[in-house]
């Protein structure tokens, strides 16, 4: 129900042209369990006058049967509508209500408490600009206040109302008030998210600081809840210079129409505007922007438009059309770093296939990886291998169809999505996009030109009597790697063949000295280091790569940036007592003394190659020895000549 007016009486035409100027608010209630969300939405519509009088009545009849609120009226009926909500006096679904003041329209999610319904309540957070975190005054920042905050902080909303509800229960106590505070901030410093809080004490039973300032709390000077929401201003952080629109529908009623139906996710458009269709590229100019209310000049963000194009290009559902400019471009990947919320009864383990529903299309997906778990309570990173209902984790997200996107940070809408099970077709995650998981599938820019050499391959072959490969050593710290290497080297290098040796260590002290020993950087040291084998095979020459690379899906592209042809891939295969007694620069017992953190086949995942060109060790037997194995490997393959 909307606001009551004069003009609905003398004019209704202005009334409904003043009431669609209005904007519009999303805003969600969330926290822990019987904190009083429910109870708060329906004291603010029924102090608002925004309830009719027929459900007046029906909650005045529901309340002395099932209400929980003495004599009084049982605000919470008025959103709890489930029969199971009403029996248990929870809420287990999300309730959508609308209603409209004279400042400004409002859209308001009430959400579900309990732990095992958070993924109802990542739904209602979705589309929110603003979050209402309830706190029980009795009882403080409880955990599941601390996962709604942060899965709101991580959907990007900034804006936050805590409201310390249920305070006639303390005695409007100015002390509990400042002590909740207190503990939310401390909570919240830790998030990455720019959340500003806005604490408001309350009490939604009584209405109290609501819809007006409560008389109980004279030491609090801050707006009551309605006039804040009227009043904050959410679109200061909007992105208007990036131009995105994600293709809905090609509306095509006659011959002469064809237009292009969708959602302005950010930027501004208008006609006469030049536009990119991607993943095409193919470029066009705007013609007009149809409304149903008509043609406009201009169109921005949420706003609902279909465009027409000054000339015919290959434009479908799920393509997405971008400004013109050298700075508007998204990214595109295979493999991307987001952060997922597990909304599925069914664990998670990664290398399961699902689909991946993204606002610019659906392909086929897997979690390559997780990166970490994330502890709630103390926002610390945890190690696991799969995800349980309601988990939160940085997870490395595989797609079979190249992904376009801008990371969420930067846009809600091209920046998330959401895995589907094959078989049940049920939403089992939320996804945000952190960026690409590694410069692997980073593309040179356009301008660039690859310059090839005068020298034919040929040539060099015959020159240096051999051909181009790189032998990649791959095995636990201490398994050997660098004494087979060097033994190689010198075995080529006697032989009278060109070589170069890239040596981890060495690599790590120049070309990747940037680079720490995270998942990803260990990914981007990987590629680094297969960058400088494929230019040294350019030359000819025979690269011996010397790296632990843990992860079997960087090896594999290791072996398709450089060339299957090329790529021999060698197990030393030492086990792992052997290498913890060899102790290379003594890193196990750093790691025994907890100043080194991570070792990969010990404290974290290392994947053994399933099939390598070759599996060696110098354990019980010599460097020399594996060399040799590895020089009759490269004899066989037809790199040098016996």
């Amino acid at each position: 129900m909307s606001h009551s007016s004069d003009l609905i009486a003398t004019d209704i035409d202005a009334y409904l042209a003043e009431h669609e100027r209005k904007d519009l608010l999303r805003l969600l209630t969330c926290g822990s369990v019987d904190d009083g969300k429910s109870t708060l939405i329906g004291r603010l519509l029924h102090d608002s006058n925004m309830v009719y009088a027929d459900h007046l009545q029906a909650l005045e009849a529901d309340s002395a049967v099932m209400g929980s609120a003495g004599d009084k009226l049982d605000l919470a009926l008025l959103m709890d509508g489930l029969k199971a909500e009403r029996e248990q006096g929870i809420t287990i679904d999300v309730a959508y209500r609308y209603f409209s003041t004279q400042r400004r329209k409002f859209i308001i999610a009430d959400t579900p408490g309990h732990e095992q319904y958070t993924r109802n309540m990542v739904t209602g957070a979705s589309t929110a600009q603003l979050a209402i975190v309830m706190v029980d005054a009795r009882h403080g920042v409880m955990q599941q206040t601390k996962r709604h905050t942060t899965i709101a902080s991580l959907l990007g909303i900034r804006h936050v109302v805590v409201a310390i509800n249920k305070m006639d229960l303390v005695d409007w106590s100015q002390a509990t008030f400042e002590q909740i505070k207190k503990d939310y901030e401390v909570f919240t410093d830790n998030l990455d998210g720019t959340i500003e809080p806005y604490f408001l004490p309350m009490s939604a039973l009584l209405g109290d600081n609501v819809v007006t300032t409560s008389e109980q709390m004279p030491w609090f000077d801050g707006p009551p809840l309605m006039e804040h929401l009227e009043t904050v201003d959410v679109t200061e952080a909007a992105d208007l210079a990036h131009f995105r629109m994600p293709v809905q529908l090609v509306t095509r009623p006659d011959l002469d129409f064809r237009g292009f139906a969708g959602t302005i996710a950010s930027g501004t458009v208008a006609p006469g505007d030049r536009v990119t269709a991607v993943p095409s590229g193919a470029s066009a100019t705007v013609e007009r922007i149809v409304t149903f209310d008509g043609d406009l000049d201009l169109a921005g963000p949420d706003q609902a438009v279909t465009l027409t194009l000054d000339r015919e290009i290959d434009v479908s559902r799920g393509d997405v059309f971008i400004g013109s400019g050298e700075d508007q471009d998204m990214l595109r990947a295979h493999r991307v770093d987001a952060t997922l919320v597990w909304m599925s009864e069914a664990s998670m383990a990664p290398g399961k296939q699902y689909l991946l529903q993204s606002a610019t299309g659906r392909s086929n997906a897997s979690v390559s990886a997780i990166r970490y778990r994330l502890d709630i309570n103390t926002l610390e990173q945890e190690e696991t291998s799969r995800l349980e209902l309601n988990d939160i984790a940085r997870c490395a997200v595989s797609v079979d169809r190249e992904l376009l996107f801008d990371p969420y940070s930067q846009n809600r809408t091209t920046g998330s999505f959401i895995l589907i099970d094959r078989l049940t077709n049920a939403t089992v995650a939320g996804g945000m996009i952190v960026g690409p998981s590694s410069h692997w599938d980073t593309q040179a820019p356009d301008t660039l030109q690859r310059r090839r050499s005068e020298i034919t391959p040929e040539e060099r072959a015959e020159r240096y009597g051999q051909r181009p490969a790189t032998v990649l050593l791959t095995g636990l710290t201490g398994a050997g790697k660098r004494s087979i290497a060097t033994a190689l080297e010198r075995m080529l290098f006697d032989a009278g063949r060109a070589t170069m040796r890239l040596d981890g260590q060495n690599v790590r002290s120049g070309v990747s000295r940037d680079l720490g020993f995270t998942p990803p950087e260990r990914s981007e040291n990987v590629r680094r280091v297969a960058e400088v084998a494929r230019l040294v095979n350019a030359q000819g020459m025979i690269a011996i790569a010397v790296l632990l690379a843990p992860e079997a899906e960087d090896r594999e592209r290791m072996a398709g940036l450089i060339g299957a042809e090329r790529y021999v891939e060698v197990f030393v295969d030492t086990p792992l007592e052997v290498c913890r007694q060899r102790d290379p620069g003594g890193l196990y017992s750093a790691l025994d003394a907890g100043t080194v953190l991570d070792i990969p086949g010990v404290t974290s995942a290392y994947d053994r190659p399933t099939s390598p060109d070759l599996v060696t060790s110098d354990h019980g037997s010599s460097p020399e020895a594996a060399a040799a194995q590895i020089m009759a490997l490269l004899a066989d393959r037809g790199f040098i000549s016996s």
